[in-house]
């Protein structure tokens, strides 16, 4: 990003300022509002009311953007507090007070959801989570093929419940999969005993506690039953740096109300 070529130059300095310091969602779009401020309206345009935020101690200006000027107008935010990056299920860990015993959605900050997708994960009875097919991603969202390697893949019965679920899987394991898989995008309808399966994994290979062993886990050892719904839209997806022009290109007929 630093090398002066091609996409970097095509990034503003408040864009490249955010990307520097890996504050994804406050990198600006538009109108000089936040990534965030596009999905938090999703969410809100999709039914939610109540929001926890889960952040990092290092990245205090994402709490004070929405608690003064960018305070929601549909949105009721609260915040949550990751003391160090341990993944997923340690993110949602921090999140717990907030949940109050109830299910939750969980979704990712620098994904911006299909609303269709997200109020039927919101109209669902018990827990269950968004599985996009590959070719929906690739055509309809801005994601390229060698970054669908790093999502899980996921696998359905006859009845749409979730069987199988396997993160960032090698060339053998994405073989066992349909010839145009689900994928999980981290969209989640999440049940109350989610939070004592997360503290029951260990870390992964990485090193992180992660949301999907958790899911593993509540499935195996809790019987925890997650509905799949098969969603052929895209998601746009703000992951590196080079997602920034075309997130921006695509960005230029939204409103971010949220």
């Amino acid at each position: 990003m630093r090398d002066g070529g091609g996409w970097a130059a095509e990034l503003s300095g408040p864009q490249r300022a955010m990307a520097d310091r890996g504050i994804k969602g406050m990198i600006p779009f538009g109108a000089g509002r936040p990534f965030l401020d596009y999905a938090l309206s999703g969410l809100a345009d999709a039914g939610v009311r109540h929001l926890c935020l889960v952040i990092g101690p290092a990245h205090p200006e994402i709490r004070s953007y929405y608690e003064g000027a960018g305070r929601p107008s549909r949105l009721q935010l609260q915040f949550a507090i990751q003391a160090r990056p341990l993944g997923t299920a340690d993110a949602l860990l921090a999140a717990e007070p907030f949940a109050a015993g109830e299910s939750v959605l969980m979704v990712n900050a620098d994904n911006l959801y299909p609303t269709t997708g997200l109020r039927a994960l919101l109209r669902l009875p018990r827990a269950g989570l968004l599985g996009f097919r590959r070719s929906a991603l690739l055509g309809e969202g801005n994601i390229r093929p060698e970054r669908i390697a790093g999502f899980a893949l996921l696998e359905m019965d006859a009845d749409g419940e979730l069987t199988r679920i396997v993160e960032k899987p090698t060339l053998t394991e994405a073989g066992t999969f349909a010839a145009d898989p689900l994928v999980s995008m981290n969209a989640w309808l999440l049940p109350p005993s989610i939070y004592s399966a997360c503290r029951a994994i260990g870390p992964s290979p990485r090193g992180e506690l992660e949301l999907v062993d958790a899911v593993r886990h509540s499935m195996e050892q809790l019987g925890e039953r997650f509905q799949v719904i098969e969603s052929r839209e895209g998601v746009l997806d703000l992951s590196s740096p080079r997602d920034i022009p075309e997130v921006a290109a695509r960005l230029q007929r939204s409103e971010a109300r949220p």
